[in-house]
């Protein structure tokens, strides 16, 4: 066991609380007030939140004994917030004699409250590496301090009671002490060898009894969380670190959400069993949980980045294709070509906007995208590509992908069941891409039908009853069984069943038809793409697009934009489409990523010229049921008005054919 830190130890105890309650009466005085106030939930611990920073500018000592011992001093924090509770709760009751009235009558029915002293490093000094280290990288210099770790909640526990303290009484001398179990032993309690009397002589005995009713006990709930995949190197694999919550943080986080904790660290013993060698295994004993669901990322997206998207789209306002198509190029460069393949990676990754109707009924806004292709048509390029520019994404491959690993699994740990987080769960608000679709067994398939649909997993195993979210956008890839059939159906050239194909919304096929042309141009484009001309041209508006800067671009589309139908776009999609809600998903991503909230015509016909790609036949594209040929035109805003006359020739013809029928 590593050797144990220095023991906490100031010149004068009592100067140091006084210290901690002037802060506590500057800053939380208000704080402390409302805790007093009747809470409907009748709850008894409370939480009372403090800035690292307010503290290290109002009293760096102070701060600095809390980072080097903070199950020390945040015990003085916690009696200290206490006092001050009990001190505010004895001048309301002075002010309001009716209430003194009443307790002086022997109306003891007000439960006492406790406040727990919870430390926030956000925005301080603790944000350092040497103080908020990546989980893999904790070591035992950390043992003991204050550090904040950031990750993934993987597994969620029941919540238990736990025994706090107990209080025991010397036989010989009746002196009385508290006795506080050791978590890190398994809450086991140790009596002191001799009679903690503070007598001049001491009383020397050794012998207590147990004071009857005097165990504290408190709630208690044990998690375990993984570091971010994302910021993790090639090669490395994800590391994970117990954290035990108790009191008013049992029961705040579920598995799946993204977490940033704050606590002391610290080691227990690894359950005993035969011929294993025990270890100390490391764990994080939290006083502060913060949920970052709301922020999903950690991308820093400076004004001045914000005003290059706004220049860009005011230089191309009189050909806005034209810019969308130069952003569309700085998706997989390296790929030459696959214009829709690339416009439809854009509007997967940027999403639409969810609709919930009066009855509560939600309409999905993150859609699912399926490619189906040839071996050596880019398929795993996109996925990887497209995972890197989601600020939350997991990749996994058919082949190795269980239902259990893909939704939740049961695990027992220490004879108890908990839940274990799959991919599904933890890209809850990013993508999950699937390599290798097909490689799936048909069972495992159909336990992701919930999850891509409703947006849910229902879970019921091993006695654990819950539903978890996987708000979550699938991008799949696949290969066609044998030589993909343009005469079949896509059911029958994937072997995927029909209830799952209707899940994604877009389906494009890349097929490998051997084009000579097409091979010329392709293979020029690869010899080209290190010369030193293909180098020189910086001025080129995709230069702009590189990958962080389509990260923050896509980010911030899908924060700030709320696109909604104009009745120029329904107009069109109520044209083609027999129920025009099922495309209103696509129509918002393509308004998103022309930089704009409104729904127009150009979003609609973007949208169905999109569908009319996945099609086997199209009367309205040229490359329909094979994406591998869509190239991007040199003119895309011209082409729009011309695909635009084509939609409405085709709607007319529809309808007409549609009335013919109908007489």
């Amino acid at each position: 066991m590593p050797p144990p830190a220095e023991e906490f130890a100031v010149d004068d105890l009592d100067e140091f609380e006084s210290r901690l309650d002037s802060f506590l009466n500057r800053f939380h005085a208000d704080d402390l007030r409302r805790i007093l106030l009747p809470d409907p939930d009748g709850k008894l611990h409370f939480p009372l939140v403090i800035d690292f920073a307010e503290l290290l500018e109002f009293d760096p000592e102070v701060a600095h004994q809390l980072y080097d011992y903070p199950k020390d001093v945040l015990g003085l924090f916690d009696a200290a917030a206490q006092r001050a509770l009990d001190k505010f709760d004895a001048a309301a009751r002075r002010a309001d004699k009716t209430l003194d009235s009443q307790r002086k009558a022997g109306d003891e029915t007000m439960e006492k409250k406790f406040v727990h002293v919870r430390v926030n490093t956000s925005g301080s000094a603790l944000e350092c590496p040497e103080a908020s280290p990546s989980i893999g990288k904790v070591r035992v210099k950390h043992r003991g301090t204050l550090i904040t770790l950031k990750g993934t909640v993987i597994r969620s526990g029941g919540v238990k009671m736990i025994e706090g303290e107990r209080k025991y009484q010397c036989r010989k001398c009746k002196c009385r002490f508290t006795v506080h179990p050791e978590l890190e032993a398994g809450n086991r309690i140790t009596l002191p060898a001799s009679c903690k009397s503070k007598s001049a002589k001491g009383c020397g005995g050794a012998n207590f009894q147990l004071i009857e009713d005097s165990i504290t006990c408190h709630d208690y709930q044990e998690i375990k969380i993984q570091e971010n995949i994302q910021l993790l190197g090639v090669g490395s694999i994800p590391r994970s670190m117990p954290i035990i919550l108790m009191d008013d943080l049992v029961d705040i986080v579920k598995a799946g959400d993204d977490v940033v904790v704050t606590g002391r660290l610290s080691a227990k013993w690894s359950p005993d069993i035969k011929d294993v060698r025990s270890n100390l295994d490391p764990m994080l004993i939290a006083n502060f949980v913060r949920r970052t669901n709301e922020l999903k990322s950690d991308l820093d997206i400076p004004v001045e980045i914000i005003n290059k998207f706004e220049e860009f789209w005011a230089a191309s306002r009189a050909t806005p294709l034209k810019g969308r198509n130069s952003i569309l190029k700085g998706i997989c460069p390296q790929i030459y070509g696959l214009f829709t393949v690339k416009l439809a990676v854009a509007l997967t990754l940027i999403g639409g906007v969810q609709h919930v109707d009066a009855s509560g009924t939600k309409v999905r806004g993150e859609p699912h995208m399926l490619l189906v292709g040839d071996p050596g048509t880019g398929k795993s390029q996109f996925l990887k590509f497209a995972a890197k520019l989601s600020n939350r994404s997991v990749i996994t491959t058919g082949l190795g992908s269980t239902s259990a690993g893909l939704t939740v699994t049961a695990v027992k740990d220490g004879g108890e069941w908990m839940l274990e987080a799959g991919a599904l769960v933890l890209a809850d608000g990013g993508l999950c891409c699937i390599d290798e679709f097909d490689s799936m067994r048909e069972h495992d398939r159909t336990t992701i039908h919930e999850a891509m649909e409703q947006q849910t997993i229902s879970i019921a195993k091993a006695g654990l009853v819950t539903t978890l979210n996987t708000r979550t956008t699938v991008f799949g890839a696949t290969n066609p069984k044998g030589q993909y059939d343009p005469n079949e159906s896509l059911s029958v050239n994937t072997t995927l069943s029909g209830p799952l194909l209707s899940r994604f919304d877009i389906v494009l096929v890349l097929l490998d038809t051997k084009n000579k042309k097409w091979d010329k141009i392709v293979s020029s484009h690869i010899l080209a793409e290190n010369t030193e001309e293909k180098k020189g041209k910086t001025s080129d508006p995709e230069v702009m697009w590189t990958l962080s800067m389509l990260r923050r671009y896509i980010h911030y589309v899908k924060q700030h934009f709320k696109p909604v139908l104009t009745k120029e776009a329904e107009r069109v999609i109520s044209s083609y489409y027999q129920r025009q809600r099922q495309s209103g998903t696509r129509n918002a991503a393509h308004a998103r990523l022309m930089f704009r909230n409104d729904v127009t015509k150009l979003d609609a016909i973007a949208a169905i010229l999109c569908i009319e790609s996945s099609m086997t036949t199209s009367a309205i594209v040229d490359t329909a049921g094979n994406a591998l040929h869509s190239n991007f035109t040199e003119n895309p805003d011209q082409e729009c008005i011309l695909k635009c006359d084509s939609i409405a020739y085709l709607s007319k013809n529809i309808k007409y054919l549609t009335d013919e029928i109908s007489n």
